[in-house]
């Protein structure tokens, strides 16, 4: 019998060995999350996009130059069209400014206007300076695998944890599954409603990395308003000058 019993736990073995070496491959939902927040991040990075704002009154688009250290230091400066050239928003930690060349003021963003709009957009103030992580402020579950519409997608159900600093009742984080790259986020408020969409497309490699190109954010509170913004180069990991994400730098316009 004891060939028979070592015959049975090397089988039972070798059918229980895939499937546990395929648990381990698949990342947890906080592992996704932490792709996600870290999409377009590197040490460094800078670039040029394109923003459009559309509202039932008028549609604007502007092309901005970028600069970012980390989570906590960006620069975003517009060069088109020619009247906003030189409009600029400089964070460094918690803090905002924006230079308005056409009175050549400094204004620094008051913590009351954070939820305030950001450069005219759908995206706020309190987009731009926000450095929390996900997994970090939120208790996350895998709440859907699968295929929707032709892709295999899986979901994430993102709820806050005690005491976090959030204004969202939950998100809703939406990954491809085959990179986990994302696919769409959804924001609800506190009481349960969706309050906007942030959808993700156009796949392509920048700067060495496949990311989405594309980001178009839809509030649901008001209809016929969208921002696209359309990534037109990306680099990682650049080096920047040491007094680029200064109040000094943020007015001079160079």
């Amino acid at each position: 019998m004891a060939p028979l019993r070592i015959l049975l736990v090397t089988l039972l073995a070798s059918l229980l060995l895939p499937a546990a070496a395929l648990a381990k491959d698949t990342p947890s939902a906080r592992e996704i999350l932490d792709q996600v927040d870290d999409t377009y991040r590197g040490r460094s990075a800078r670039g040029q996009m394109r923003m459009k704002v559309v509202n039932p009154n008028y549609t604007r688009e502007l092309v901005m130059d970028f600069w970012s250290l980390g989570k906590e230091k960006s620069l975003v400066r517009i060069v088109e069209p020619q009247k906003e050239r030189r409009t600029a928003t400089l964070k460094n930690g918690n803090n905002i400014w924006n230079y308005l060349p056409k009175v050549n003021r400094t204004i620094k963003i008051p913590s009351s206007m954070m939820g305030g709009s950001w450069m005219g957009s759908d995206f706020t103030n309190d987009d731009l300076v926000k450095e929390h992580r996900m997994a970090d402020d939120y208790r996350a579950k895998i709440s859907f695998e699968g295929t929707r519409g032709r892709e295999k997608v899986i979901e994430i159900t993102c709820t806050p944890k005690p005491n976090a600093p959030v204004v969202w009742g939950k998100l809703v984080v939406t990954v491809r599954a085959q990179d986990y790259l994302p696919v769409q986020i959804d924001y609800f408020k506190e009481r349960g409603g969706l309050a906007r969409r942030l959808a993700f497309s156009d796949y392509e490699k920048l700067g060495g990395r496949l990311v989405p190109t594309t980001m178009t954010i839809k509030p649901k509170d008001k209809p016929g308003h969208s921002t696209v913004v359309t990534y037109e180069k990306l680099e990682f990991d650049v080096s920047l000058p040491a007094n680029i994400f200064t109040v000094a730098r943020l007015r001079s316009g160079r």
